[in-house]
């Protein structure tokens, strides 16, 4: 399996090493700030490295040719639909919440601002609409009371993350597909993004 790897900062990293350790051939690795970690450690492994011409978008040519899997990993930036369809099997992107509550960038600072009692992880496959993506796998924790964003993120959501994409890519390796589940919308939150 040919992946595509979109992202940035240590969480893209953590995932291109998991993505090394699990037999699949990462054929390029796309950021948006050449002098991202990722970038970094993508180069020094022997990995092709691509710097996103507009930050916000990724496009096809952005894309590696044969790509089965694009997955994101700390991205901002949207994947256009012409790069979607680069793919055999589309994309997929893990956000730190229980889609379809909490979409968008803040997800874990809202979990805490909330109050909710249970956070969790999805994989879901990237679409037009932010984060609204049928669900490929989604699991669940606990939060500690008093517990932090960060150290709810360091302590359950991050590793969560790694796990659940790990287990999609096994079952894309097995069934040349993904699974895919849609979001119930009745459940959607949306809520500013934190300053």
């Amino acid at each position: 399996m040919r992946i595509t790897l979109v992202g940035s900062r240590h969480f893209g990293v953590t995932t291109l090493n998991m993505l090394r350790e699990h037999s699949v051939s990462i054929a390029r690795v796309v950021v948006a700030d050449a002098e991202d970690r990722l970038a970094a450690t993508a180069a020094a492994a022997g990995i092709e490295v691509v710097v996103q011409a507009d930050p916000k978008l990724v496009v096809a040519s952005e894309i590696a040719p044969d790509t089965d899997l694009i997955i994101t990993a700390h991205s901002h930036a949207r994947i256009g639909k012409d790069a979607l369809a680069a793919a055999k099997l589309g994309g997929i992107g893990y956000h730190p919440s229980l889609l379809p509550r909490h979409r968008g960038k803040a997800a874990v600072e809202w979990t805490i601002k909330e109050g909710d009692p249970i956070a969790g992880g999805t994989i879901y496959h990237l679409a037009d609409r932010m984060d609204a993506g049928a669900i490929a796998a989604q699991d669940w924790c606990f939060v500690k009371k008093g517990e932090t964003a960060r150290e709810l993120w360091e302590r359950a959501l991050a590793p969560l993350g790694l796990k659940l994409l790990a287990d999609v890519i096994d079952y894309a390796k097995v069934h040349k597909a993904l699974p895919a589940k849609p979001q119930d919308e009745q459940f959607a939150t949306s809520a500013p993004s934190l300053s």
